[in-house]
């Protein structure tokens, strides 16, 4: 993630600001929270879901996520890398349906 995305007065975890941290930890076990994870994303990050998803997706770019926490970035970059190719599918589907 571009330095100009992080806060500038943050605690440092290695590369990665304390918030980066979190979001990763909180990635790794939001399904231990209770209620909805948009709801969660809203009460520890202080912003929206959209905004959570924005840092999340550049953070897994971050090769100092990925030292972080190689299994659950590559994990998540899998699960975009899916996302991604069932779009490009059903584009291509509704396009070959005119």
């Amino acid at each position: 993630m571009g330095e100009a995305a992080r806060v500038d007065d943050a605690p440092v975890v290695g590369e990665l600001s304390e918030r980066d941290a979190e979001i990763l930890r909180f990635e790794r076990k939001w399904w231990k929270f209770a209620g909805a994870k948009e709801d969660a994303i809203r009460d520890m990050f202080s912003m929206t879901s959209t905004q959570y998803y924005q840092v999340l997706g550049a953070l897994i770019d971050d090769q100092a996520a990925l030292e972080f926490d190689p299994m659950l970035v590559k994990r998540l970059r899998r699960m975009r890398s899916a996302r991604q190719r069932g779009r490009a599918t059903r584009a291509f589907d509704a396009a070959a349906l005119r």
